[in-house]
């Protein structure tokens, strides 16, 4: 598997707060898992908060309101 640091098929999805949509592409592009590819994503996230923090809809705590995994 990947840490998700070098995983960028996501970005837009991840940037966007389409939290759902993007897991599924990860799932879809590296054929793995649902809790796989979820760890991924936040590890996509967590990188691009800290590369790219203006690219965002909403802030942090926004971002995961209403998302219970």
């Amino acid at each position: 598997m990947t840490d998700g640091a070098a995983v960028d098929i996501a970005d837009e999805q991840i940037l966007s707060n389409q939290i759902l949509r993007g897991i599924q592409t990860l799932r879809e592009h590296l054929g793995c898992s649902l809790h796989e590819a979820l760890k991924v994503f936040f590890a996509r996230y967590e990188v691009l908060r800290e590369e790219r923090p203006d690219d965002f809809t909403c802030g942090h705590d926004e971002y995961w309101a209403g998302f219970y995994s």
